[in-house]
């Protein structure tokens, strides 16, 4: 009586996990064979974190281009690589003798060293960005100058300057979510133009200010009112250019809209605003404001034995930086990782150097086969990876030293970050924690999932070329997570 009892009890148990497992592939079969993907591409792959058991899957070797869920592989080996403590660092040098009248006969070297928390809107109060400048003048003044005979010169060379990755698009490259990253980042790269519009549809909108001032800036606007709502303008314009484009519409009856673009070049931006900074506080410079790029000075390790260290600014921590990365979608902080990888690692902080060292990191311990990444943010569309690269990479990290700190700056799905209103009130919410990515024509999750029978799944959901809506599409996905959700 108990063998029989004890072997229903086992049908009952393995029934139970087949009816779950079969809902899921259904849930999967339902998704790809919906009217609306009959034209898309899509690779999905769901696995139980026990032992990597694939529960259902479909093309899971198919490589696309993801978009922002890219980013948990720059955050990923940014937190293996670099630690979760690690502190980008800025320097502040001089050069020269100081006088008995408190001259500097020299220069004021700002040293970057790719901190992308610097008067950001992300780690500072509104009205004190520039904190941080007024304890490096304290620090000057303590060394008894008083005035400059030479100038200031921001140097972020040991970022390189390719400005943004290769192949990113025109059409991002001037707006707030294609600004490049920098060995000396400021106000997250961004420009904020601000516009009046008219009160009938048609007419060229006024550029009424632009934020922080840009010494001279060209921007060409061709910007219009629309009865359409919301903001539909877009902004163009190459890294390090001075031209910048607006085209596009804003709604009619604008007093003050506020449109965010890319700064064209942070290092010359940076030496400005400190060299203004000195002069308001009453210390003289004579040289106008130069940054390395634009004088074509390589500095190295060797040239900066030759000059006085002042000042060293400790950044915000990595894992505050990935935290934001993943939980705000941000670009610019993703593209940094990147750049901090390959220059904690070899002294070379190009984009380039940096995701060669997380391709070779990877190798051997995934299978990278169709693996292509080409910027940390997925705002390149020449990345192709698949469910199966995601799924590995949250398999991985479960394991690894610092998971808490990766899976902790994922948003939770109906509660925070970009996830905030996906599967709301829904079987979904609270058990989900994964990264989002959007783009055109491009949606994609990838994540974990804590299931109603306390089972750890990851997953991995990425769609090209639907015919639905991005609210149709997040949707359907919708349906097909709360599905495993309540595996």
């Amino acid at each position: 009586m108990k063998i029989l009892s004890y072997c229903v009890i086992c049908f009952v148990f393995v029934t139970n996990i087949s009816f779950a497992q079969n809902r899921i592939t259904n849930a999967v079969h339902s998704f790809v064979n919906d009217a609306g993907m009959k034209h898309a591409s899509i690779s999905i792959q769901i696995v139980d974190l026990k032992g990597y058991n694939v529960l259902s899957e479909y093309n899971p070797n198919l490589t696309l281009p993801t978009a922002s869920t890219a980013k948990l592989f720059s955050t990923a080996t940014a937190i293996e690589l670099l630690g979760p403590n690690y502190h980008p660092k800025t320097r502040l040098y001089i050069d020269g003798n100081i006088d008995s009248a408190g001259i500097l006969n020299g220069n004021i070297w700002i040293r970057g060293g790719g901190d992308p928390s610097l008067a950001s809107k992300y780690f500072t109060n509104e009205g004190e960005e520039l904190d941080f400048m007024q304890e490096w003048i304290v620090q000057l003044k303590d060394m008894g100058i008083k005035k400059v005979n030479g100038g200031v010169i921001a140097d972020a060379s040991e970022f390189h300057f390719e400005g943004v990755p290769d192949d990113w698009n025109w059409v991002d490259m001037g707006n707030y979510y294609g600004a490049g990253p920098s060995g000396l980042t400021i106000y997250d790269n961004l420009l904020r133009y601000t516009f009046t519009t008219a009160s009938v549809p048609g007419e060229p909108s006024i550029l009424k200010s632009i934020e922080p001032e840009v010494p001279n800036l060209n921007f060409h606007n061709y910007i219009k009112s629309s009865n359409r709502k919301g903001d539909n303008s877009y902004l163009y314009g190459a890294p390090f250019s001075l031209d910048r484009f607006g085209t596009g519409t804003l709604p009619v009856g604008q007093n003050s809209f506020v449109v965010k673009g890319s700064l064209p070049d942070p290092e010359n931006q940076f030496a400005y605003e400190f060299n203004k900074a000195l002069i308001e506080s009453g210390i003289s410079v004579f040289a106008p404001a130069k940054s390395a790029r634009s004088e074509q000075i390589s500095s190295s390790n060797k040239s900066y034995q030759n000059r006085t260290l002042v000042h060293t600014q400790e950044g915000i921590k990595v894992n505050e930086i990935i935290k934001e990365t993943n939980h705000k979608s941000i670009n610019l902080f993703a593209e940094h990782l990147i750049n901090l990888i390959g220059y904690t690692s070899t002294g070379n902080g190009s984009t380039v150097q940096g995701l060669k060292i997380l391709k070779k990191y990877w190798e051997g311990k995934l299978n990278t086969e169709g693996l292509v990444i080409n910027d940390g943010s997925g705002l390149s569309r020449s990345n192709a990876i698949s469910a199966s690269h995601f799924t590995q990479l949250l398999y991985y990290m479960q394991n690894a030293k610092d998971f808490s700190c990766f899976y902790n700056s994922l948003p939770t799905a109906g509660v925070s970050g970009t996830l905030k209103n996906l599967c709301k009130n829904q079987a979904g919410q609270n058990r989900i924690k994964a990264k989002s990515g959007t783009m055109t024509r491009i949606k994609s999750y990838a994540g974990y999932v804590k299931t109603t029978s306390n089972k750890n799944l990851a997953f991995a959901i990425v769609v090209n070329n639907s015919t639905y809506s991005r609210r149709e599409l997040k949707s359907k996905i919708e349906q097909l997570l709360n599905a495993i959700a309540t595996y």
